[in-house]
């Protein structure tokens, strides 16, 4: 998650981001573009009512807003806060409660994440391909200090940024573009403790 984004460091905007019909509204907003409570409880699986809920809730704490109506103006349309990205990154002097929002935000996130995989693999098959040539899903260990796993963040940060969807125009994108996701995690291997030989 990080452009001139903006971090995240509100546990209570946090936490109501880490409620996944949320990210999936917010989610729908940001790739489709406007929409009402009727068109996201749809996507979602929520009723219009609870979607109405969610979005409010999104507006309460800057993720979302009002978008200028449409037609006769009865419908109330929504639309993703402009200003693209968020970023949320555990910091050493984290407030516990703060620390405690963000872990559950990036965990949410990261499910989030993981659902889009197994999503696209089930539909590998069906795809055009070009598409299927053009997909990757790769993992790589790296023998990296902190000062180069900083760095390399930031170059794929500069690589991906004229392609993100919060500040790319569609209009300039090439003919067949499709919102396409890129999933980067950066971190250092935990310690990992011998779980011990299994008893007879």
């Amino acid at each position: 998650m990080t452009e001139a984004r903006r971090p995240l460091t509100d546990p209570m905007a946090m936490r109501a981001l880490a409620h996944p019909a949320r990210l999936a509204i917010l989610n729908r907003l940001q790739t489709e573009g406007p929409a009402t409570a009727t068109d996201v409880a749809e996507v979602v699986g929520v009723t219009p009512s609870a979607a109405s809920y969610h979005l409010r809730m999104l507006a309460k704490y800057g993720f979302a807003e009002d978008a200028p109506a449409r037609g006769d103006g009865r419908e109330r349309l929504w639309r993703a806060a402009p200003g693209g990205g968020l970023t949320v990154s555990p910091e050493p002097d984290d407030r516990p409660e703060v620390r405690a929002a963000k872990d559950l935000l990036i965990k949410a996130v990261r499910d989030r994440a993981a659902d889009e995989v197994t999503r696209a693999l089930g539909n590998f098959d069906r795809e055009p391909p070009e598409w299927r040539a053009a997909s990757v899903f790769s993992r790589a260990l790296l023998l990296v200090d902190a000062e180069e796993l900083k760095r390399l963040s930031e170059q794929i940060d500069e690589l991906i940024a004229p392609y993100r969807l919060t500040t790319r125009e569609r209009e300039r994108a090439p003919a067949g573009a499709r919102i396409s996701e890129a999933q980067i995690s950066l971190f250092p291997h935990a310690e990992r403790r011998p779980h011990g030989l299994p008893r007879e």
